[in-house]
């Protein structure tokens, strides 16, 4: 009786052990490990061996074993197809055992193999094997493997949930760190718990140094009162709540940057309506912001541009139709000189915006030609000269013979007069200004240089920008849409060169575009002309 009593313990010992063992670890092979081992050892057994149904083929394929090696699970392969078949047959089982048994010299010498279950589903096999003859597996044998099958069914059935369960969060983590939006995860007390790369970039965070401090912190958007309205207005924390709560503004990076976001949440509630945490898409809305400040820019300066010359000629031709005066020839000269000037203004304002207009469609349209350059150059400086007080001396410095350039030179008269005009405009001191070029290769290289405020390094990239204007006194105080450079850089760069700006404060500025050469056409004009003149001879 103590005997019974004392193996009863033992197996309830070793039950309770690869429970706690499932329970403890979800690594498969381990408990399964276990599975096996107490298994023979509790039905005084020798060998075992668990296996699984694995995929593509849906075959029995040992996953482990006790007292068998590696190297000897080939040679179980077709006793473990006979136990499972439909159709297996006790002398089958026993033939493919003394196969077993004399191909790997092992003495096995009974066998007993419960299938494993989960909601009556095989998912693979359970084999003791003993190497005595005299006694046999009875009835509590077998029941005692089956618990341990039930056992191992479970702890392969916790094992493809929690690998399911891994592979599912190593999918959303990869959509998420390649997201091209930033992606972040807030805890119940809206502390960061993941943050993508996208977000490193648009933040200047780290990701090691952004997890676990507060996204008021690290992201911090402000609105246009300049308050953060993470800390002041919390859209997680707005009454009464909407499914997707917005915050949009703006945020100084790490490293110094200004940028504009646009964050939505998608925030969890408990079953008291607590908030357990939420997850941000944050997307870069900086290029939108820009364009929607340059648009309101270029209202206000196109509105105030237009508004000038208008009134002026209204006020002059009201003034000279007047019933009630009699003006002078010279009066009315003047008066009418000035309508004239303005109209130009208002015509060479439309045509600029027009021309913005056919480069976003694609449409500006050149003609293509030899231009003399210097010829070209010195009469868009006697037309600016004209207008200029005496405090400037105009130069023009190209060296003699200069080649001749392809290009349609009415829009190159254009880059000029609008290079040169800036020249004098923002040299309110006067100085020289000079206008000249050299070649390099295949191209020409001209520039624009002038003695006057300069441009400061942060707003040189941003000059060429659509109704950008430099953010100073004169430039508030001087005429203008800030559109001359953005159409002098794209003119040039459709006739395939390249316009950019050095310059130093206080120093003055060099405006240098490049324009291919009509080289290569004169080449082969002379080569054709070369060809003729010998079929004549």
């Amino acid at each position: 009786m103590y005997e019974l009593n004392d193996y009863q313990l033992r197996q309830r010992d070793y039950l309770l052990r690869v429970s706690q063992a499932i329970n403890a670890q979800l690594d498969l092979a381990a408990v399964l490990g276990l599975v096996v081992e107490y298994a023979v050892e509790l039905v005084a057994g020798n060998y075992g061996l668990i296996a699984l149904f694995e995929a593509p083929d849906d075959e029995l394929r040992i996953a482990v074993a006790y007292n068998i090696t590696p190297d000897q699970y080939a040679a179980f392969e077709p006793l473990l197809e006979t136990l499972a078949g439909p159709e297996a047959t006790r002398e089958q089982s026993v033939r493919e055992l003394r196969r077993v048994t004399e191909q790997l010299q092992l003495p096995l010498r009974q066998m007993v193999g419960l299938p494993l279950l989960i909601r009556g589903r095989p998912i693979g096999m359970i084999v003791v094997f003993r190497a005595a003859v005299n006694v046999a597996f009875t009835v509590a044998d077998q029941a005692l493997i089956e618990a341990f099958a039930s056992q191992a069914a479970i702890a392969v059935q916790n094992a493809q949930l929690y690998r399911a369960a891994l592979q599912e969060q190593q999918r959303l983590n990869a959509i998420i760190e390649q997201s091209a939006d930033g992606v972040m995860i807030l805890d119940r007390r809206w502390r960061i718990t993941s943050f993508n790369r996208a977000m490193e970039h648009l933040t200047g965070w780290p990701r090691e140094e952004a997890l676990g401090r507060p996204c008021a912190e690290v992201v911090g958007i402000h609105n246009e009162q300049d308050l953060n309205v993470c800390l002041t207005n919390c859209p997680l924390q707005r009454l009464p709540r909407v499914p997707n709560p917005t915050a949009e503004g703006k945020i100084i990076t790490r490293d110094g940057r200004e940028r504009y976001v646009s964050s939505r949440y998608s925030p969890t509630y408990g079953p008291d309506d607590e908030f357990l945490g939420a997850i941000a898409n944050v997307r870069d809305i900086t290029a939108r912001k820009l364009e929607e400040q340059q648009q309101a820019t270029f209202v206000s300066v196109i509105s105030h541009e237009l508004k000038t010359p208008v009134a002026i000629i209204k006020g002059y031709a009201g003034t000279l139709r007047r019933s009630d005066a009699e003006w002078d020839q010279a009066t009315l000269r003047d008066g009418l000189g000035i309508i004239e000037e303005e109209a130009d203004r208002l015509n060479e304002l439309i045509g600029n915006l027009l021309d913005v207009s056919r480069l976003q469609a694609g449409g500006l349209r050149l003609h293509f030609g030899p231009v003399d350059l210097p010829a070209l150059a010195a009469r868009v400086i006697q037309g600016i000269a004209a207008t200029a007080n005496d405090q400037f001396e105009f130069q023009l410095r190209f060296p003699p013979s200069f080649p001749p350039v392809r290009a349609d030179e009415e829009r190159i008269r254009m880059v000029l007069a609008n290079l040169l005009s800036n020249a004098v405009k923002y040299s309110p001191q006067g100085g020289i200004v000079r206008l000249g070029g050299w070649t390099e290769g295949d191209d020409a290289l001209i520039y624009v240089s002038d003695q006057g405020v300069g441009i400061a390094p942060e707003d040189q990239p941003r000059v060429f920008e659509r109704f950008y204007r430099v953010d100073n006194t004169l430039g508030r105080q001087t005429q203008g849409a800030g559109l001359g450079l953005y159409l002098a850089r794209a003119i040039v760069e459709v006739h395939g060169g390249q316009l950019r700006v050095e310059s130093q404060p206080g120093r003055g500025s060099r405006f240098i575009f490049t324009l291919p050469l009509e080289r290569r056409s004169l080449a082969l004009d002379r080569d054709f002309a070369s060809d003729s003149s010998q079929e004549e001879d």
